[in-house]
Order: C-alpha cells, then structure tokens, then sequence
C-alpha cells in the first residue's frame, strides 16, 4: 500500500546547513521556484504572492511562510518558526493535491481592516499543517501556511470545517 504522503517533499532541516543565512537562502530558494518562477493554480486560478513590505529583498509572503507574527505585524519584529522553515517545500504540493482525501478543505470569513476577506483553508490534519489561500476577484493569494499543534486550535479547525462541510 503506497504511502498517503508520498507526494510530501522532505523538511528542509537547519542542521542540514548549520549556519541561519545560509538556511535563509536555501528557504527562500525553494519559495522563488515555487512561487515566483512558476505560477502554480488552484481551481483554475493562478495563485499570487504578496510582495510588499520587500524585506532583505524577499517579499512579505515569504516571511509569513517561515516567522511567527506574535504582537507585531512588522516583518523585522517577527521571530523565526524552524517548524515553519522545515516545511517550506509544503504549501504548494498541498495546494495542488487539495482534492486529496488526506486535505481539509473549506472556506472562510475573516474581517481585516479592508473589511471581509474570504480564505480558502487546506488543512492537513495528520501532519498538522495548514495552509491559507485568500480569495481575489481573478487570482488567489497565498496567505500563510503553519504547523498546527495546539489541541484547542485543531478543534477549532475541525469544529469550523464540520460547520462548513
């Protein structure tokens, strides 16, 4: 019996580097084949990326995919996340593998100061990892991806796809 994951790429561990900007740069690395020399789809639509704040030359989405934003949403005060770093080569394989079994996938509301976002959640609930996609008129954006470990957030999860499903 094949592997569920088998299309999972490895986690891309510090150690295998053993120095931070030389892991940066094998990080950012994977995200520029992943993202930005290549679209990948989703439904159809081209999945984007936001850019803007640029910080150390690499675009907001990037630092979103491997910081942890605590009290801050400014991308020089967010801190690091090695879970996050480790899974780099994740958040497109699981958006294209979104009709996967193994792949929670629902869609919710979220209000920012713009007003109602729309987000396309992928969650994969046994490597606890999510991934969120947010709703634009002709394209979709990669918002963020993260591990997920906290008991009360995966029930809150589990509690809003039940809902939505």
């Amino acid at each position: 019996m094949p592997n569920d994951f088998d299309w999972l790429p490895d986690l891309v561990f510090y150690d295998t580097y053993a120095d931070w900007d030389k892991y940066l740069d094998a990080l950012y690395a994977f995200y520029k084949t992943d993202f930005l020399d290549s679209k990948p789809k989703f439904r159809d639509k081209d999945i984007s990326v936001k850019r803007l704040p640029l910080y150390q030359d690499k675009e907001s989405n990037f630092w979103h995919l491997i910081q942890e934003a605590y009290e801050t949403k400014r991308e020089e005060d967010r801190i690091p996340d090695f879970r996050r770093c480790e899974r780099i080569r994740w958040p497109r394989p699981v958006i294209e593998n979104e009709n996967n079994p193994v792949i929670l996938v629902w869609e919710n509301k979220r209000y920012s100061r713009k007003g109602i976002e729309h987000n396309i959640c992928l969650w994969l609930k046994e490597k606890e990892y999510l991934v969120i996609l947010r709703k634009r008129k002709h394209y979709i954006l990669l918002w963020t991806a993260y591990p997920v470990t906290n008991d009360h957030q995966k029930n809150k999860l589990q509690k809003e796809y039940d809902t939505y499903k």
